[in-house]
């Protein structure tokens, strides 16, 4: 495996020796630098194309793969989902990065393929059924959130098999209510959306803003499509308030790195 200080596993209800689940670091102690450095996978933030190229190949030999074995999506805050199957990974190059476009989820049956998404303050979930042989990955910003495409995801699984009684579920390194102040034009789009906006919301008593939890909107999200809510877990990560750990756009920008997020089946 990679070294310790450029990835951290993520845990899930239940140990499974099968499957690696995991988020990159910024590694910052080692490496300090700019608001790339030092580990990103995303292509589309302005980063160097050397650097990038160079994280993916490390990531790939410490997950033992083939470059073509690590997919990731062009996400833009869609709920729009992309099985990863033997049809997708027989595809050329541009065709693949065609069917990635506009995707913030993907769901694989497939052994050795690494499927992530990268994220700088949204939500990054992992999803398995082990017994299934299927797992899962997905972007949820507050727009997908909304959007429910935690659901989205849980239904794209059922396709290919999966039990939503046996799904487990993770909330990977994100931003945390304390920190994700909204307007409250966004606070009408969930409650438009019929989520338990008393459950998500809270208003500053300094500021009287309003902070909303998408932990706690994701998790929702899963039991409503079926998963236990004891299979879900929360790794309490926040990116903002970690930013030597985790890329944050809301304290680097947008022109920064992003935190990738996977999950692959041996």
């Amino acid at each position: 495996m990679m070294p310790r200080s450029t990835i951290e596993p993520i845990g899930f209800a239940s140990l499974c020796h099968g499957i690696v689940a995991f988020s990159t670091l910024r590694d910052l102690h080692v490496d300090g630098g700019d608001s790339y450095a030092r580990f990103n996978v995303c292509d589309y933030t302005g980063d160097a194309p050397a650097h990038i190229m160079a994280c993916r190949s490390e990531l790939c030999v410490a997950l033992g793969i083939a470059s073509g074995h690590l997919v990731m999506p062009r996400q833009t805050h869609s709920a729009r989902v992309a099985i990863i199957d033997s049809d997708f990974m027989a595809l050329n190059d541009d065709a693949r990065s065609e069917r990635l476009q506009g995707i913030d989820a993907l769901v694989t049956p497939l052994p050795g393929v690494a499927v992530g998404v990268n994220t700088a303050d949204c939500v990054p979930l992992l999803l398995r059924d082990v017994a299934a042989g299927i797992i899962a990955v997905a972007h949820a910003g507050w727009k997908g959130t909304v959007a429910r495409i935690a659901t989205r995801t849980v239904e794209a699984m059922q396709q290919l098999g999966a039990e939503p009684s046996r799904i487990e579920a993770a909330i990977g390194p994100s931003i945390c209510p304390q920190c994700f102040e909204v307007g409250d034009e966004v606070v009408e789009q969930f409650a438009a959306a019929h989520f338990p906006v008393d459950a998500i919301v809270h208003r500053s008593a300094v500021t009287g803003k309003a902070h909303i939890d998408l932990w706690e909107a994701n998790a929702t999200a899963l039991t409503e499509a079926g998963v236990p809510r004891e299979l879900i877990t929360l790794t309490h990560r926040c990116t903002r308030c970690n930013p030597e750990r985790y890329f944050s756009a809301r304290r680097l920008g947008i022109a920064s790195g992003r935190t990738f997020t996977a999950i692959m089946r041996r």
